[in-house]
């Protein structure tokens, strides 16, 4: 993999290129975002000062600083008072961060991310009934069984739930799913844990979440999509209601 040394703080700086004037902090942010997650900078490498990163980017300091101090705050990058700016991971370490910082700079659309919520909870529905292994099984049957006992504690369920679809996205064994998942699902947890609100709504869950381990526990992928896609429309649609309210 090419990397940058810490001395060639030009090379990270021309790589970069301009931007048009007037260009707001997301902007600079993004093209940031770009070349750290392009696997050609080593972590810890540290980056050019702020002057030679608006000079390079054709903008001024203070988005460079706000930018910069965004991507702290999501931990893409270390800035260290007197020392500089350091690249923290690997881009594959970066993916979380970056994909929760590209949903959340633009407008947060709920119904779109209910809709790329039930796309990957699908696809690892099918992936977990083609992999998982007995280990895997267990956990799930377990999960389930947490679920089911749960049904008049509302808060227990919610964290039972969670459990299931997060041993779904184990036994899937995708690590860039698993990313995009949680990426997705933290967005929509405030609406998430009040969804199932009575006691009725969560056996209805259960029951659901039943047909989908069975599916998984025959290794039945068709079966283990369908039964998570039609989970998927009811759990969008109390999540829709709860956005809503």
């Amino acid at each position: 993999m090419p990397a940058y040394s810490d001395g060639s703080a030009v090379d990270i700086a021309a790589a970069l290129g301009q931007l048009p004037s007037g260009t707001p902090v997301s902007e600079v942010a993004r093209r940031l975002l770009e070349l750290f997650t392009s696997g050609s900078i080593e972590p810890g490498t540290r980056l050019p000062p702020e002057r030679q990163l608006s000079e390079s980017l054709g903008v001024g300091r203070s988005a460079v600083r706000e930018a910069l101090a965004a991507l702290e705050i999501l931990g893409i990058v270390d800035v260290r008072p007197g020392s500089g700016t350091y690249l923290r991971g690997t881009a594959s370490e970066l993916l979380p961060q970056t994909l929760r910082w590209g949903l959340l700079i633009g407008e947060r659309n709920t119904g779109e991310l209910l809709e790329l919520r039930s796309g990957l909870e699908i696809y690892v529905a099918r992936l977990a009934a083609i992999r998982a292994d007995d280990a895997a099984k267990a956990a799930l049957s377990a999960q389930l069984e947490r679920m089911r006992v749960a049904t008049h504690d509302l808060k227990k369920f919610a964290a039972a739930d969670r459990e299931f679809h997060q041993g779904l996205a184990n036994a899937a064994g995708n690590a860039a799913l698993i990313d995009m998942l949680h990426v997705v699902r933290s967005l929509l947890q405030v609406y998430a844990d009040r969804a199932v609100s009575s006691e009725d709504e969560a056996e209805a869950a259960v029951v659901e979440h039943d047909r989908i381990f069975r599916a998984i526990q025959s290794s039945d992928d068709d079966a283990a999509a369908s039964a998570m896609a039609a989970h998927m429309v009811t759990a969008a649609s109390r999540l829709s209601a709860e956005a809503v309210e």
